[in-house]
């Protein structure tokens, strides 16, 4: 087997990564995390924390930051039938969508229950709001929400910020809001069910100090989906089916990334999230365009 080959293998990407070494609750200050920072020219590894990235960044790098904001999709009930439930809403903007036109907020969403709900069961979610599962596909559920245009309202005071899976807790230290910390200080466009986690390292302070070097941000969208959650299950990754991505980039975005490439300038993206958007929306040539749709690659 050639060298190309092997890297397809899901047993070529297995490291050892000790549990104490899982950061369970964020650095007091966002910025004192650690950063590694791998210097290909003198192939050497250095170690910082991340507020010094303003010094390892030149003073015309454009970063490309992703400003989708995690809501809180994870909600907590009852079958009809007594058995607990937790339910994960896995396309927000099509819900959205939904309920725009129809009055009922209604989209996939993952069910963890002792026994999944069939077809045409109810939910009693938060003990007040009732839900209906509209169609089983496979492992995912499709279900409408039966309190109308009061789903936005009820879903902000009685939902729960979804945490990644290597985040083993179930009820929050004193003094932990996970609102607030498992989101960028740039977080604008809601719809993401998990963070763009690279982003979440900078701070206010630490932009404004970027900026005032020269650095330039520059915003694209792509809502996080529960893709990110899925384990990878097959020998050969290319098989691995990835869930689509709401993604989104404007003109005025497009056009500074582009007039940044035509410059000479480096275009830095933050996180895998800006990187898988700007290599789906780039051309041959790198260059890129306003556009809204669907992102499916993997």
């Amino acid at each position: 087997m050639s060298q190309l080959r092997a890297t397809f293998r899901l047993s070529d990407y297995a490291y050892d990564l000790p549990k104490q070494n899982i950061a369970q609750v964020p650095c007091k200050k966002r910025s004192d995390s650690r950063l590694l920072h791998l210097n290909r020219t003198l192939k050497t590894i250095f170690h910082h924390q991340f507020k010094d990235i303003t010094s390892l960044l030149k003073s015309d790098d454009l970063l490309v930051i992703n400003n989708t904001k995690v809501i809180p999709a994870r909600l907590s009930g009852e079958k009809e039938t007594g058995g607990k439930v937790e339910v994960l809403l896995i396309d927000y903007a099509a819900g959205m969508k939904h309920l725009e036109e129809t009055g009922f907020f209604k989209c996939d969403c993952l069910i963890k229950a002792s026994k999944n709900p069939k077809k045409g069961a109810r939910l009693l979610l938060g003990n007040r709001v009732e839900a209906s599962v509209e169609a089983v596909k496979g492992f995912v559920s499709e279900i409408k929400f039966l309190n109308g245009d009061k789903f936005l309202e009820f879903l902000k005071k009685y939902g729960q910020i979804p945490l990644p899976p290597y985040i083993k807790r179930e009820n929050l230290n004193p003094g932990q809001n996970d609102r607030e910390n498992y989101q960028t200080v740039y977080a604008s466009k809601e719809g993401a069910v998990a963070a763009p986690t690279a982003g979440l390292h900078f701070t206010e302070k630490l932009m404004d100090n970027m900026e005032k070097k020269g650095i330039e941000f520059v915003p694209i969208t792509l809502h996080v989906g529960y893709g990110t959650f899925v384990p990878v299950r097959v020998d050969d990754i290319r098989d691995h089916q990835i869930h689509s991505e709401y993604f989104s980039l404007s003109k005025e975005s497009a056009d500074k990334i582009n007039t940044a490439r035509r410059q000479g300038r480096r275009v830095v993206a933050v996180g895998t999230t800006s990187v898988r958007t700007l290599e789906f929306l780039s051309d041959k040539d790198g260059t890129v365009r306003e556009q809204t749709g669907m992102c499916d690659l993997f």
